[in-house]
This record gives structure tokens, sequence and C-alpha cells, in this order.
């Protein structure tokens, strides 16, 4: 009989993760801001010193929902927040390879989305209206990003993201630093809105 591959990540709080089953109570926001904070955004393909991590950009996003939704609630910001979180564990896939990979990437992705959220007082899964308005956000991210450190033009970035409201972006800059700075900010942002949810 064949050995059964593991399909279990040891994290460095000490967990142990399994990817296939994974349980709220095997899941700490340290593992997923260190993880996101040196997990790239489009592949490392970006310009600057440092690379732009999942743990900035997820940050980012969050600011602009609150932008797009200034009444939401609190735990949709947090939804917001953790909108990438599985990331710390299966990467940031660029589009196209997700394309590649089939519809295994997506189920993966929604197991361990389903696990987070619980962990953290979140529905399993969010309401679609919620989470379409995280995904125009995330968009918007994607475009600053594209123009501002990916070397795309004005056109191209519209082209794929479309063309964001200037206020939603009005005093926001992509920014580039160690990833102990947006691990230890992503965790901090994350405490604050886990209280302001009590």
């Amino acid at each position: 009989m064949a050995k059964q591959p593991r399909a279990w990540q040891r994290m460095l709080s000490g967990r142990r993760l399994d990817l296939l089953d994974p349980t709220p109570m095997d899941i700490e926001i340290e593992d997923i801001a260190h993880g996101l904070a040196f997990v790239a955004r489009w592949n490392g393909q970006t310009l600057g010193d440092f690379a732009y991590s999942v743990a900035e950009h997820s940050l980012l996003v969050e600011t602009i929902y609150a932008r797009l939704e200034p009444k939401s609630p609190v735990k949709w910001r947090l939804a917001a927040l953790l909108h990438d979180a599985p990331e710390y564990v299966i990467g940031d896939m660029i589009s196209p390879v997700k394309a590649a990979v089939g519809p295994g990437y997506s189920v993966l992705d929604n197991r361990l989305t389903a696990a987070i959220h619980l962990r953290f007082g979140l529905p399993a899964a969010i309401p679609k209206a919620v989470k379409s308005r995280i995904k125009t956000a995330d968009k918007v991210s994607a475009y600053m990003e594209a123009v501002q450190i990916a070397g795309f033009s004005v056109t191209e970035a519209a082209k794929l993201f479309g063309t964001p409201d200037p206020a939603l972006i009005e005093g926001l800059s992509i920014r580039l630093r160690p990833p102990v700075q947006a691990r230890d900010d992503y965790t901090a942002r994350h405490r604050t809105l886990l209280a302001q949810m009590t």
C-alpha cells in the first residue's frame, strides 16, 4: 500500500495545520501574520528593495474597504483584513497559475478560509454582498500596486482591474518595508479589530 503523503504543515507556534481538514483551533494570528509578511505579491516582480507582501496588501485592502463601506460592521473589516489569510499556507498564486491548477485550488482556499473565519468569530462563509465589496477593494489595491510598483501603465492596469474612484485612493500609497514591520502592523490591526468586535 502506498504511503499517504503528508498534508499538514508545522507552524512556528507549534500548531500542525492539516490542509485537507483545517480546524479553527490550529490557527493562530501570529502564524498568519508571519507567513503573509514573507509571501510576495506579483511573484516578487515589483520595484524596490523589499517584496510587497500579502500582509501589506491586506492592510491596504482593509483600509480601502473601510472607505467603500464606512458604516460597515467591524466584523466585515476584519474579514477584509483576512481576505487572503489562507495564503500564509498556500502562497499567493497569480491568476494564471490558479487557472492552470484548476478547481482544487478553490476547494483548498475555501476550507482554510472557513477555518480562519471561525477561529476569529466570523461566519465560515461571509455574505455575498460583503465578499463582493471586499473584492472591489482588492481590485482597487491591485490597480494601485500594478501602477506604482509592478510596472503596468495606467491604461493596462485599468483594463485589468478597472479605474478606481480617486476618492478611494486619495492619500494612499504602496509601502515597501521589511517583513517584520508588515507582520507587526498586521497583527496589531487584527488585535484592534477583534477588540472592537467584542
